[in-house]
């Protein structure tokens, strides 16, 4: 599917392969080979038609390969190692097989150099701009089902460490002793937590009910037998559900045994025409549970939340806890922005830093405020 440089590159002909473009190469051909094992490998732990499709963009890494081991010639034997992320991507899709990977793997997928390598067919330049689509779409299902217990824990455990710390920096800043800041600061935690997980529980059991309640129910069928044809509201029904006159009349002709099936099947409560309650569940996936955003919230805000605590609790005091704290909480705040990252598919690095310049803007007010009102750190 692609040319050799000597017919696409003249000049190349009577030179060769420079050694720069061997070293390029065989950097490639190891990271198509190591990207073509990672979808088999997660390819093995689901089930069709993920599977197929995950099988089916590995024979097309399999083809990127073939084309670097065409233009390498003998250079091609015994490939250097993958590059480290790919590396690292290979031992989580063997250990996990999780949508961790397969987010790492649509980030790879978005990094290919190939749009700017001469070498590259623009076959394997559209190839892996689709193949981050494709990865995407398998990615965004497991996103869907963390996304209401994982929106909690990032919140919860980014808001215990923003706010516990803040409020540790700011009595701090003040002079009180050891241990004022050891009890205001596990009075925080505390205070924080519980309020976290009882919002957390109304928030998402409200939303529920909200959707709940505006589910269309089932009483139109146990109630049409017994309307006045004359005189009934079963059209105002439809028209209520946000159907136009024509559509709603044709549904409660349907209700009314005027047809033997439905004639538009976009009319019926299901595609395929059939009658009986909808399953709505799905539509309420992507919000979680109750409970389960809930507990999350309280163990993610209290988790964040002891770490600004921590050197007091070993007995340290002054400057030095208020500067550990505050070490201890960006390497905290960068690990969970790396993360949101990571499952976004965008930048570990950048959403690392806007939770670290984020969460530092916070303490430093606090900081600055007790040294304003409090007495000034010996």
């Amino acid at each position: 599917m692609s040319a050799s440089p000597t017919s696409s590159h003249p000049g190349d002909q009577s030179t060769g392969p420079t050694r720069d473009q061997i070293r390029r190469w065989r950097r490639y051909l190891a990271d198509e080979m190591a990207e073509g094992e990672i979808y088999r490998v997660i390819a093995d732990r689901r089930e069709s038609p993920e599977r197929d499709i995950l099988l089916e963009l590995a024979a097309a890494e399999k083809r990127h390969e073939d084309h670097w081991r065409m233009l390498l010639g003998e250079h091609a034997q015994d490939p250097p190692r993958p590059s480290p992320h790919r590396i690292l991507l290979r031992w989580l899709a063997r250990v996990f097989g999780s949508v961790f990977v397969l987010a790492l793997a649509q980030r790879a997928e978005s990094d290919s150099p190939y749009a700017q390598d001469k070498h590259a067919t623009p076959a394997m330049v559209a190839d892996e701009a689709i193949h981050e689509e494709v990865v995407r779409g398998l990615a965004s299902r497991g996103r869907e089902q963390l996304a209401g217990s994982f929106r909690a824990a990032v919140f919860g455990a980014n808001d215990g460490l923003v706010s516990n710390l803040a409020l540790v920096m700011g009595i701090g800043a003040t002079g009180v002793s050891n241990e004022v800041v050891l009890f205001t600061g596990i009075a925080g935690l505390l205070a924080g937590a519980l309020s976290m997980a009882a919002g957390e529980f109304v928030s998402v059991r409200s939303q529920r009910e909200l959707l709940e309640a505006s589910t269309p129910t089932q009483i139109t069928l146990e109630a049409a037998e017994h309307l006045d044809l004359d005189q009934n509201e079963l059209v105002l029904v439809y028209r209520a559900r946000g159907m136009s006159e024509a559509d709603a009349v044709h549904r409660a002709q349907e209700r009314l045994g005027y047809f033997t099936c439905d004639c538009d099947p976009s009319y019926s409560a299901h595609p395929d025409g059939s009658q009986g309650p909808v399953d709505h569940s799905e539509s309420h996936q992507a919000i979680g549970s109750a409970w389960t955003a809930g507990l999350s919230s309280f163990c993610f805000f209290a988790s964040g939340a002891i770490i600004p605590v921590l050197p007091y609790l070993f007995g340290m005091e002054g400057l030095a806890a208020v500067v550990l704290s505050a070490a201890l909480v960006g390497v905290a705040l960068l690990s969970t922005g790396g993360v949101v990252g990571l499952l976004s598919g965008g930048s570990p690095l950048r959403r690392g830093l806007r939770q670290l310049f984020i969460g530092f803007g916070a303490a430093a007010v606090t900081y600055m405020l007790g040294l304003l009102f409090g007495t000034n750190l010996a």
